[in-house]
C-alpha cells in the first residue's frame, strides 16, 4: 500500500514544482520586457549634424620645372641638361629658395627614332633628356619671381604650380572649427528639444569627421610669353583663398 500511495505524491509534487518554475521564468521574461521599454523611454536621443566652414589663405607652394635637352649623343644632350639645371638651381638659391626646398622629381632619357625612314624599328636620330626639380616652400609670394628667374636661366617647362595648406595650419583650424562645429550642433538640438517640450541634458556619442579643404588644383602655365618675350615681367600669380570644412555628428540625450 506505501509504494502504491507514493507514486501519485511523487508525481504531484514534480509537477507543483515545474509549474512553479515556469511561473517564475515567465514572470523574469516580463520583467525584462518592462525594463527594456522603460530603457526606451528614459533614454530619449538626438541625433544632429553640426558643422562649420572657413576660408583661408594657402601658406605652401609647390611647383615643378624643368628643362629639355636634345642632341644627337646622349651623352651631349645630358651634358647640356645638367649645366642649364645647375644655372637654374644656383640662381633660384640666390633668389632665395633653400637647400631643403629643391628636390629632383623626375629625370629621364629618351631616344628620339624617325619612322619615316623605318616605319618597323624607327631610325635612331637622337635623345631627349628631361630633368624636373620640384620647389616646396611656404615663401607663397616669391612663386612668380622664382619662375621669372628659372626661365630667365634656361628652363623651358613649367610642369605644375598650386598652393596649399600646411599641416600646422591646418591642425590650428580644425581645432577652432570643431569648437564651432559642435556650438553649431548644440545649438540645432536646443530648437529641436524645445519644440519637443524637452531639453538637451547630455551627450550620447559624437563623431568628429576630417576637415576637408576645398583646393582648386595644379594650375599650369605656358611659357609661351616668357619664349617671345625674355624681357617681360613674370605673370602674377595668386594664391586666392581656400575654404575648409568640418562636420561633427552627435547624438544627444533629451529630458524632461
Amino acid at each position: 500500500m506505501t509504494q502504491r500511495i507514493s507514486s501519485p505524491v511523487s508525481i504531484i509534487v514534480a509537477t507543483t514544482i515545474f509549474i512553479f518554475g515556469f511561473s517564475i521564468y515567465s514572470f523574469n521574461i516580463d520583467e525584462s520586457h518592462i525594463h527594456a521599454q522603460s530603457s526606451a523611454f528614459d533614454n530619449k536621443t538626438l541625433f544632429v549634424t553640426g558643422s562649420a566652414s572657413t576660408q583661408t589663405k594657402p601658406d605652401k607652394v609647390t611647383m615643378s620645372l624643368g628643362v629639355e635637352t636634345t642632341n644627337t649623343k646622349a651623352k651631349a644632350a645630358l651634358a647640356a641638361n645638367s649645366e642649364l639645371m645647375d644655372k637654374i638651381v644656383n640662381a633660384l638659391k640666390i633668389g632665395g629658395i633653400k637647400e631643403n626646398e629643391t628636390s629632383t622629381s623626375s629625370f629621364t632619357i629618351t631616344p628620339n627614332r624617325d619612322y619615316s625612314v623605318d616605319k618597323n624599328q624607327g631610325k635612331l636620330i637622337g635623345f631627349t633628356v628631361r630633368n624636373s626639380i620640384l620647389i616646396n616652400s611656404y615663401n607663397v609670394n616669391n612663386a612668380s619671381d622664382w619662375i621669372d628667374i628659372a626661365v630667365s636661366s634656361g628652363a623651358n617647362n613649367v610642369d605644375s604650380i598650386y598652393f596649399s595648406i600646411s599641416d600646422k595650419k591646418l591642425d590650428e583650424i580644425k581645432k577652432e572649427l570643431i569648437k564651432q562645429a559642435i556650438g553649431n550642433a548644440r545649438e540645432k538640438a536646443d530648437v529641436a528639444a524645445s519644440e519637443l517640450g524637452l531639453k538637451v541634458v547630455g551627450v550620447r556619442t559624437i563623431n568628429i569627421d576630417q576637415a576637408t579643404p576645398i583646393f582648386t588644383g595644379p594650375t599650369s602655365y605656358a611659357l609661351e610669353s616668357f619664349k617671345n618675350e625674355p624681357s617681360a615681367a613674370s605673370p602674377p600669380i595668386l594664391t586666392g583663398e581656400q575654404q575648409i570644412s568640418l562636420n561633427v555628428n552627435t547624438v544627444f540625450l533629451m529630458g524632461e
